[in-house]
């Protein structure tokens, strides 16, 4: 991982999950796996925010909120799917009223398997997350049109 010039700030958002991953999600901030001790800031306002944590798979309720955050945050930003809901709608996908992953919403950069996904996998995704945006902050400084839809594994 390249030396970061600031902290990323991380936007988490919780849009139709069982709350499983949400609750790791929050683990993840604790002193027991301290992502904090790779400069993330946890933040609620999507105007600060580099890294969009999302957690669960989209409905007809939360996808028009979603995109809303999305466009609210800055470039460059890198979003991150945790969870099989937020990957790929899980064990929902063919109910009534989930579309799909966050990816039939906004473009997804890293995705986090898992039901629900594991602290420690959340963080190798917040890793990943970071060095996707060092990578579309270098290519902005020098003149170079980002990607938003890049996607990682």
């Amino acid at each position: 991982m390249a030396k970061m010039s600031k902290s990323p700030w991380v936007l988490h958002y919780d849009a139709a999950s069982c709350n499983g991953c949400d609750i790791e999600v929050l683990a993840c901030l604790t002193p027991i796996y301290d992502a904090e001790r790779f400069g993330v800031i946890n933040t609620g306002d999507p105007k600060h925010a580099d890294i969009f944590l999302i957690t669960g798979g989209i409905n007809e309720q939360c996808k028009d909120v979603v995109k809303q955050l999305y466009d609210q945050m800055p470039s460059p930003k890198v979003v991150v799917a945790v969870g099989i809901c937020a990957c790929s709608g899980g064990v929902f996908k063919d109910t009534y009223n989930i579309l799909g992953g966050a990816d039939t919403v906004i473009p997804v950069d890293v995705y986090v398997p898992g039901c629900a996904a594991r602290p420690e996998s959340i963080i190798d995704g917040i890793v990943k997350a970071i060095g996707i945006l060092d990578e579309k902050r270098a290519k902005m400084k020098k003149g170079l049109p980002v990607d938003e839809a890049k996607e990682e594994e």
